[in-house]
């Protein structure tokens, strides 16, 4: 599969009346296609193409839920883009947050689609090697399903309490491809129940001898990562704790350095965002130089220089408190920031985001900017994970969590930067760092919403007006317990013909 040329399959398409239905008439018929070990080979192909969407991790999936948070300001005289996320005025009609639920569920159409003809098309083959090579492509599939479920509970489903959980909404539990009768959104619990049930399928199936950094393909890697932090969002600390360790012990990965030099100029991690390559990246998208070409550009709104290739002109800049969290000797600062003159009128000068600058190969061979590899999965996350899931569990081990971020930090800060956590501080402590770790990777607002009065008493933020900044939502506090922190169900979904699926209170 790994040289066979990206084909998108005909339920790429799937969206023509509610993300949930069956396919159009047009589609391919079941009982011609997929029959073949060619054919299960192209339906995962054109899963991982899926993957790609401009609304996934490579756009909106990473980019919106740090936006509507507190870590960037609209600048005076942008575009416009996304502006009504920035600003809180989110609606079911937004079509930006339709494109992130109608994704994610033709992710799950098409895993349905595979493992309802997997176990016919494994049948007619007597090829041992083959039936391996299937086996592997099955625990992709699911890997890649419990991964598009655990973002919709993420992004449209309320925080996990244990204590709730059965009667809390969750989300459509869509595990077949023919039966399209209507059906409602299952609790959270079974909703993660089943995210955790595809999550060991995928384990069992996959080899680990196939682990290897920077890998563009879900492996065992992956699938204890998406573990890790499946656990950590259910409050499952020891799970946590053990998955991501599995990860951190695990000697196909390490974290790439920000205080070592790859290049005279270069550090390692600077390579790792230059290039997309890195020994901490359990799992990226991996774009072809012809997906380059029409994928979403991440950094378009942080920077937009290819509106004249001389002058910059941000949509948004970070908050000045988040430029403030990183110290002088913070490694991660240049590779994420740089001081830059802006084309407006207003002539601001600021330290903008650069971690999506763009690839350096697509750059000086396409001039291709702003376009990067997302990096779904990173070492350095686990490490973040464990950390928390210490100071949480029923008998907190600060020492270990002090540790972890320390060991993180010395990858990052020249000098070490250790930190000492204890039971008065560790929330701010990882919260920062996450921050300065994960900054526009899509955190943002499932960690306040999932630590709820834990963080700042439930305060949520508040954005306090910057320089240039637009004067609508500049001055915004929101509170944790403000409905927006879910997602609303898109419109249409609510309103299909049949549909039995619930609104969240964000709809009304």
């Amino acid at each position: 599969m790994k040289d066979i040329k990206i084909i998108i399959v005909a339920f790429a398409a799937l969206l023509s009346v509610s993300c949930l239905n069956k396919e159009p008439e047009s589609a391919i018929p079941q009982k011609d296609a997929m029959q073949t070990f060619n054919d299960a080979e192209q339906t995962v192909t054109g899963i991982y193409a899926l993957l790609k969407s401009s609304a996934l991790y490579c756009g909106y999936l990473s980019i919106l839920p740090d936006l509507q948070t507190d870590l960037v300001y609209a600048v005076d005289g942008y575009s416009n883009t996304f502006g009504d996320i920035w600003q809180w005025n989110i609606r079911s009609t937004n079509s930006d947050i339709e494109s992130v639920y109608a994704a994610l569920y033709r992710v799950v159409a098409a895993c349905n689609f595979y493992l309802e003809r997997i176990d016919a098309v494994a049948a007619s083959i007597t090829d041992d090697s083959k039936l391996e090579t299937l086996d592997i492509y099955t625990g992709e599939v699911y890997l890649a399903r419990a991964l598009a479920f655990s973002e919709l509970i993420k992004c449209f489903c309320k925080a996990y309490n244990p204590a709730t959980a059965e009667s809390e909404l969750g989300i459509v539990l869509r595990t077949n491809y023919t039966d399209a009768q209507p059906q409602p959104r299952a609790s959270l619990a079974d909703s993660y129940t089943q995210v955790l049930r595809d999550i060991e399928q995928a384990e069992e199936l996959l080899d680990e001898d196939d682990d290897a950094y920077s890998s563009a393909f879900l492996t065992r890697a992956a699938a204890y990562a998406l573990h890790a932090r499946v656990a950590l969002y259910m409050e499952d600390w020891q799970s946590a704790i053990d998955y991501s360790t599995l990860l951190i012990e695990h000697k196909g990965f390490a974290l790439s350095s920000a205080v070592s030099y790859y290049t005279s100029d270069m550090t390692y991690f600077d390579y790792m965002w230059n290039y997309d390559v890195g020994t901490e990246i359990i799992w990226r998208i991996g774009l072809t130089a012809t997906d380059a070409m029409s994928a979403y550009s991440m950094g378009q709104i942080f920077l937009n220089f290819n509106n004249d290739y001389t002058y910059y002109y941000p949509d948004y800049v970070p908050a000045q408190w988040v430029l403030d969290l990183y110290s002088q000797s913070d490694m991660r600062y240049s590779s994420y920031f740089y001081p830059l003159q802006t084309g407006y009128a207003h002539a601001l000068q600021w330290p903008l985001l650069v971690k999506y600058y763009g690839n350096q190969e697509l750059i000086s061979t396409n001039l291709l900017y702003h376009t990067v590899m997302a990096k779904p999965f990173r070492l350095a996350e686990q490490y973040l994970i464990r950390a928390e899931a210490y100071c949480r569990r029923e008998t907190p081990d600060f020492s270990a969590a002090s540790a972890d971020i320390s060991t993180l930090r010395a990858a990052r800060v020249a000098g070490g930067g250790a930190i000492t956590l204890t039971s008065d501080n560790y929330i701010e402590h990882i919260a920062n760092e996450r921050v300065r770790e994960l900054y526009m990777e899509g955190f943002r607002l499932n960690d306040i919403k999932r630590w709820g009065n834990l963080y700042r008493n439930g305060e949520g933020f508040t954005r306090t007006k910057q320089s240039n900044s637009l004067a609508e939502g500049s001055s915004l506090s929101v509170a944790t317990s403000n409905p927006l922190f879910v997602w609303p169900i898109p419109i249409h979904e609510l309103e299909a013909p049949g549909s039995l699926v619930q609104p969240n209170e964000s709809n009304k």
